[in-house]
Parts: structure tokens; sequence; C-alpha cells
């Protein structure tokens, strides 16, 4: 799917996040929505034009309290910017850490907001939530779906949104986030996202709306319909978790559920049956239906490679079209280079790479430091132990780079590729990404091990190769 300005065609979705154990969301577990564009771009955070060719669209958000020097209600920032926290897709960090966000956040607040958020509070506070519009990502999982629209919708809304006054008037009952979403999809399409009253006690959630447009979109095939997953980046953040609507929280909950049980059995048998009747929608399904993906992020092994003298980028360039194999990937593939990592995981400790296989799951961990950032948004790590100083690349497009620790950078490698291995669907990444990623961990395999990964290369890729060809 494009995402270029150029198109004739571009796109407008409903951005599902899922939900994080903070705040009120620990109880209600209902996550963030969102709006995406693929041809309206920020004039500012809170002004918009129509994109320029080869830029990638944008994410437009409202929240309680964005914190800034006025009470905006909504801030649209670039695509990338949202989900990784840098402009550009190639030079994102591969593992997240809130040290790592922090500094995303931060970078972003000098760079997109310094007109914007001039007050302490406002640079300092974690309550100021245009925090939760730079790298959205390395916090949870989401889920984007997308429908086609005119260049005339979009000038239609660049003007109704340039109009009106930019003010707060957020209300968690009447006025939250999925209404703000529901808003702007309606204006695109009229009645096309709606509030579940049965499901959601008369409130509007983010799951709500997502399904609705769903429905809507999969009855009108014209809209060409698709559905983007990104998926929380492997690290130290606790993980998210799916969104939930009402009555669907109260039938998975633990912390609702026997409180239900003991005072009010009746009514739990009425929100079981109204959640399976009505509420049902998963969606990880849906993108495995109508699975899509962004064309910037297929190049960051392409990246990678030719920065660093890795190899002919024409290897890794991205596939313009794509089946839902290719994209989600099988069982069989899956299980393939699962298959394959343990023999590596094996060698590498052979070959005192690590010291043992359970030694990935602290790595994370070990490279829980302060980084540092390249004016282009890449992320570096200085490290100081008994052995002595290293420095090493956290990001797509340096962890490469001749300057990288080679050790340090394979042992992050198999530490991601670990955790994408072990992860639930919602929570893993394309085969198309991990593709990328593979050929990532084999390049850094052949750097830190020389000859002897050279002499093995073709042991090394035979069986996720015999499984995609199956």
């Amino acid at each position: 799917m494009s995402l270029s300005a150029s198109r004739a065609s571009a796109d407008v979705g409903v951005v599902l996040n899922e939900t994080l154990d903070v705040s009120v969301a620990r109880i209600t577990g209902s996550g963030h929505t969102a709006v995406y564009f693929s041809r309206i771009c920020p004039e500012s955070p809170v002004r918009l034009r129509l994109c320029r060719p080869g830029e990638e669209g944008s994410v437009m958000s409202n929240y309680i309290n964005l914190g800034e020097d006025q009470p905006f209600e909504w801030n649209i920032v670039p695509l990338s910017v949202y989900v990784y926290g840098v402009q550009d897709p190639r030079y994102r960090p591969l593992f997240g850490s809130e040290k790592i966000k922090a500094a995303l956040e931060d970078r972003y607040r000098d760079g997109m907001l310094s007109a914007y958020c001039t007050s302490q509070g406002c640079k300092t506070s974690d309550k100021s939530e245009w925090r939760e519009m730079a790298g959205a990502g390395l916090s949870r999982s989401m889920y984007i779906f997308v429908v086609e629209t005119s260049v005339q919708q979009d000038l239609d809304l660049i003007e109704k949104f340039n109009a009106l006054p930019n003010e707060n008037h957020f209300n968690g009952v009447t006025n939250n986030c999925a209404d703000f979403t529901k808003g702007i999809i309606d204006s695109y399409f009229p009645h096309s996202a709606h509030r579940d009253y049965i499901n959601d006690f008369g409130m509007t959630s983010p799951k709500a709306v997502a399904r609705s447009f769903t429905h809507y979109a999969e009855s009108h095939p014209e809209a060409r319909f698709r559905v983007l997953h990104f998926s929380q980046l492997p690290g130290t953040i606790k993980r998210s978790s799916e969104a939930h609507s009402g009555t669907e929280q109260l039938y998975h909950s633990k912390k609702l559920l026997v409180p239900m049980v003991v005072f009010a059995d009746h009514e739990l048998v009425v929100a079981a049956a109204a959640y399976a009747l009505t509420g049902r929608f998963n969606p990880e399904h849906e993108f495995e239906k109508h699975p899509a993906v962004q064309d910037a992020a297929t190049v960051q092994v392409s990246l990678a490679m030719s920065e660093n003298g890795g190899g002919s980028s024409d290897e890794f360039d991205a596939i313009e079209s794509q089946d839902r194999g290719q994209i989600v990937g099988t069982s069989d593939e899956w299980n393939a280079y699962r298959t394959e990592f343990d023999a590596i995981v094996a060698e590498a400790v052979r070959e005192e790479i690590i010291p043992r296989r359970r030694y990935l799951k602290s790595v994370f961990k070990r490279l829980d430091a302060t980084p540092t950032a390249d004016a282009n948004g890449s992320m570096w790590l200085e490290i100081s132990d008994g052995s002595g100083h290293s420095r090493v690349g956290l990001s797509a497009n340096n962890i490469l780079a001749p300057d990288s620790d080679a050790r340090l950078a394979y042992q992050l490698l198999l530490a991601r590729t670990q955790y994408v291995l072990k992860s639930p669907k919602h929570s893993r990444e394309t085969m198309l990404e991990f593709k990328e990623d593979w050929a990532l961990l084999q390049y850094a395999r052949t750097r830190c091990l020389g000859p002897l990964a050279e002499s093995a290369a073709p042991a090394a890729t035979a069986a996720p190769q015999a499984a995609a060809a199956n």
C-alpha cells in the first residue's frame, strides 16, 4: 500500500491501540483510538495540509490533556513519529525501553513542539499526553483499519479542521478519543462508525468504532478495505494487551469477574450474552483477512546494508504486490524459522557469544541505559564494564555500523528474534518485517563469527526458504 501523496486515491483509517495497564485503563481495558491519513500531513502539530511527494501520512489524536501551552483538543504528527518516534522509519529503534522512549519524546518536543510547549510543566510532566504522540509503538501494538478516500474528501477535512477552533472539550463519557475518531470517520463516510450502546453501556469505545467501521468497509468493496498492523517493539516496557469493549472486559477480566460473580451474578450472565451475541471482534483476524503493509517500513535492511557495506540493497527491495501469506506468514514458515533459530542460538552458545540460551532474556535489561540520539534520531548506547568500553547502535540503520560493537549487536538481534518468534500473533510483527530482521541477524552473525558463519551460511537459511516455497 503506497503512502505517497502522488496517488490519485489515498486512505483514511481508524487506529486501534492496545490497552496499557495504567490508570483507569487497568479497569476498562478499552485502549485508545486515533485517525490515520495517508494524504494529509501536519503543517504544524495543530494545522493540516496535503502531503507532499514522499511523505508518509499522519496520525491525529486527542487526549484528556495534551499539556501544551494552550488547551488544544488534538495534535497531528507524521505516521513514523507516532509509531517509532522518528521521522523516517529506516532510523527506528530495534527495541523499546522507557529511556529510549523518553529520548524520542524529548527530541519530538524540541523539534516539532518547540512553539507549543514552552512551560516547565509541558516540558517535564509525565501527565502531558503529547508524549503519547511520539513512539506509541514502543508502548503498545496497534491496528489501522483503512479505506480509500478522494482528494476532495481530504481537502474538505483540511478546510474544516483548519477553520475550527482547536479547543479541548474532552469528556470520558460523551466526548472521548473514540467519539473524536468516530466524528472524523463519519465526516468522510456518514454513519460508517458508531457506538455500541449494549456492550459499552452507552459510551463510545475504541473497539466499537473499529468494529463498526470494519463492518461498513466490508460491505462496500469499492472502499478497498485493508488492515495494517504495527506490533509493540520488543524491550523492557510492559507489554500492552488487547483492547476490549465494556462487556468483553467483564467477560475476560479477573479483577471484575470475581466481584460480578459475588454481587451481580444475574447481570454477569446478561453481559456475557451481550458480548457473545453482538460484541465479538478480533482485530488480528481482520488483519489476517485483509493484510496490508506500509511501504516505508520495508526498506530498513537495504539502508543498513548499503550504508554499512553489507551487500547490494537490491536483494531487499520492497515487494509491491503481497498476498496474505507473504505479509502474515504461514504456520509452517514461522515454525521453520523457530527451528533454524534454535540452531543459531546453539551455535552462539557454542562459540561463547552468549553464555547460555536464557541469557537472551536479560539482553534488553542489560541495554536498558540512557541512550544518545543522532541528528536523524538513531539511538546509540555507550557501555562500560569490567571488560572495557563499548558502543552499540540500537536502531535499524546503525546496528550494523562499523563502530557498532559486533558482539553486542548480535546479542541484541538474537534477543529481538527470540522475542518475535515466541510472541502471540497480536504482538508479533509481520512476516515481511521479520524477514528484514532475519537478514539483519544473518549479517550480524557473519560480522561476529567471521569465516565460521560464512562457511555455514547456506544451512542458516535453508529451512525458512524451503518453508516459504511450500
